[in-house]
């Protein structure tokens, strides 16, 4: 039977053994918490100086980000990631300085996933910021043709575009995206097939609107006496969609389609 003095020694002695292995891990732990600090804190101040806060304000102006009630400043983003960084770096560090190879196993893991997340986190804000600027110049470009459902076409560009920058980033983090990548392909592609049947049908008219404006302003200018359709009068305005008459009693909006297929007096 073992000696329980013998026992008890020699966990002591082992204890004793790793005091000075315990002392390093704390001393590099806490000189690496204070170095953290100050080069985060030094990054933040910089990155304000850079004015990459402004960044952070169109992230936020972002519909899908303001609907969630977040405020990013990515000064602190930044400066937080840096911190974290840096900190795993000493923590790894101070394992080492342990001898323990199981906890240190586990910090370099961290430690070497933490530059992957930092990139697939750039690429989504990239990735979010170019797709907004996408959205509001198709959006414009639309209204300005008289797409009516331009809002509903570019929120969709949008967050089709979004999804696909989110899955390119979790590529970049080395995170299998195989299954989702096809899947949402499939997805994707049946969405688009339907809205494009479904929006080319409603959407006819519009298109047969914005050809005969070409016609239209090749041949007829404000001022002109026409008769079209039975109706005569004199053209008050012409947009993208409609020529506005001035008749006797009334003003008549006509839709630019019917210029491609009714007869047309212009009596000048």
């Amino acid at each position: 039977m073992p000696d329980i003095q013998s026992i008890m020694t020699d966990m002591l002695r082992n204890i004793i053994a790793m005091v000075p292995n315990i002392l390093t891990a704390i001393f590099i732990f806490v000189v690496g918490y204070f170095i953290s600090k100050l080069v985060a804190r030094g990054l933040k101040k910089t990155l304000e100086k850079l004015q990459v806060d402004k960044l952070g304000d169109k992230l936020n102006e972002i519909d899908m980000i303001s609907k969630a009630n977040a405020d990013i400043k990515l000064s602190n983003v930044f400066s937080k990631a840096i911190y974290y960084f840096l900190l795993l770096f000493f923590m790894v560090a101070a394992a080492e300085a342990l001898n323990m190879p199981a906890i240190s196993d586990v910090f370099k893991g961290i430690f070497d996933f933490f530059p992957k997340a930092l990139t697939a986190l750039l690429i989504i804000i990239l990735g979010l910021l170019f797709a907004e600027f996408m959205r509001k110049l198709l959006e414009t470009a639309m209204k300005s043709l008289g797409i009516s459902s331009a809002t509903l076409i570019s929120n969709f560009i949008f967050y089709f575009l979004f999804v696909n920058i989110f899955i390119l980033a979790l590529s970049q983090a080395e995170i299998n995206t195989d299954f989702l990548s096809q899947n949402l392909s499939l997805i994707i592609g049946g969405i688009v097939a339907a809205f494009a049947i479904a929006y080319g049908l409603a959407s006819k008219d519009v298109v047969a609107n914005y050809v005969a404006s070409f016609y239209a302003t090749n041949h007829i200018v404000i001022g002109d006496r026409i008769t079209v359709d039975g109706i005569n009068g004199v053209v008050s305005n012409i947009d993208k969609t409609t020529v506005e008459i001035q008749t006797e009693n009334s003003k008549v909006l006509i839709p630019l389609s019917k210029f491609m297929n009714q007869n047309i007096e212009i009596h000048r």
